[in-house]
């Protein structure tokens, strides 16, 4: 959080501490130049007042430097210009020395001002500076991260057709069926692995420049999961979403790539035999303020305590041999969605192991 200032640049610590010096320094200051004003002029009386002007400008700015600087000619005048004790001035000399002190010191106090608004203006530009020098940091980090992703993700689909595509071609061989149907199976299959990485780098651009439209309306939680579910193996999956579930209150489009993400991370995850489970249910009651929580359950290793902070950041991955072709964008981008819908994603531990992701909405008021 950004520190408070006063307008001039100088702080309310300083302030006060100026006002402190100005009614503990002038007082000890004059009583120490009464003893030596039979010996000392009057304008080098004025010089010793005029230093301690300065050091309260210097402390607080220009409104104690003037305050300073005002008591320092009532105090000199009525202590230490003939006639003592009196408004009067008895030599014009005297009367040029006291006006001449009053301009120094205002022209000190706002030289001493202006000095301090440099400064801070100053540091507030050095600060900016460091923020945006992290922020091309961060970006080019991005930058770094997704081309490394990428280049991969991308060769490796693009290879899979390029090569199933060329034995397809070749007229001196003879292929069977089924051989063609598997050649044919593996470009469908690149070509459906290039569309996930593309639509996840889309989608991430639109997160990153703030480009997202929100389109809120009353959606049922079975039609969004069935068709988002389109993508992925029906063995691989198990719904019990039930029938008369209240509608919930989010943008179905972007509710139906949250869940094709979440599924498709658990799918890459969970062994053999074991398929993810998609449920959903009711807390807080079904008037208004209820919320609706649509669990997606793998029983996959999991995801330990320490690593949780990690999941929803881009471009992460659990290590360089997870299965599949995939740039580590999905769960960010189903955190981002979630988030510009007013829902929430909370990553837990499955019973008996695994992960179980938790996606909390609103529900539609009737």
């Amino acid at each position: 959080m950004r520190r408070h200032r006063a307008p001039s640049g100088v702080s309310p610590a300083r302030r006060l501490t100026a006002l402190v010096l100005v009614l503990a320094g002038l007082p000890f200051t004059t009583a120490a130049l009464v003893g030596a004003r039979g010996e000392l002029a009057l304008g080098s009386l004025l010089l010793l007042y005029l230093l301690v002007v300065v050091v309260i400008a210097a402390v607080g700015g220009l409104a104690p430097g003037l305050l300073a600087g005002g008591l320092s000619f009532g105090l000199a005048n009525w202590f230490l210009t003939p006639p003592y004790h009196t408004l009067a001035v008895a030599r014009r000399d005297s009367v040029v020395d006291l006006l001449v002190f009053v301009v120094v010191a205002a022209i000190v106090s706002a030289t001493v001002e202006l000095a301090a608004r440099d400064r801070v203006a100053h540091r507030e530009q050095l600060a900016a500076q460091a923020a945006r020098t992290r922020e091309l940091a961060a970006v080019d980090r991005v930058r770094s991260a997704l081309l490394a992703a990428v280049g991969h993700d991308l060769r490796t689909p693009l290879a899979g057709a390029k090569a199933a595509v060329s034995a397809l071609r070749q007229d001196d061989v003879e292929l069977r069926a089924d051989e063609r149907a598997d050649l044919l199976a593996t470009i469908e299959e690149s070509i459906d692995r290039l569309s996930r990485v593309i639509t996840n780098l889309l989608d991430m651009t639109r997160l990153r420049s703030d480009a997202l439209t929100v389109h809120l309306a009353p959606v049922g939680l079975d039609e969004v999961v069935s068709r988002a579910l389109l993508a992925e193996r029906a063995a691989a999956v198990r719904t019990s979403i039930p029938d008369d579930l209240p509608l919930v209150l989010t943008d179905a489009a972007l509710l139906e790539r949250v869940v094709d993400n979440l599924v498709e991370n658990a799918v890459r995850f969970s062994p053999a035999g074991a398929p993810v489970e998609i449920s959903a249910e009711v807390t807080g009651g079904g008037g208004r303020g209820g919320r609706a929580r649509l669990l997606v359950v793998d029983h996959g290793p999991g995801v330990p305590l320490d690593r949780r902070d990690g999941m929803f950041v881009p471009f992460q991955r659990r290590d360089d041999r997870e299965r599949g072709s995939h740039v580590g964008l999905g769960l960010a981008i189903a955190h981002g969605f979630a988030e510009a819908m007013g829902a929430g994603i909370t990553p837990s531990t499955t019973p008996g192991g695994g992960l179980t992701m938790t996606v909390d909405l609103p529900l539609a008021t009737s």
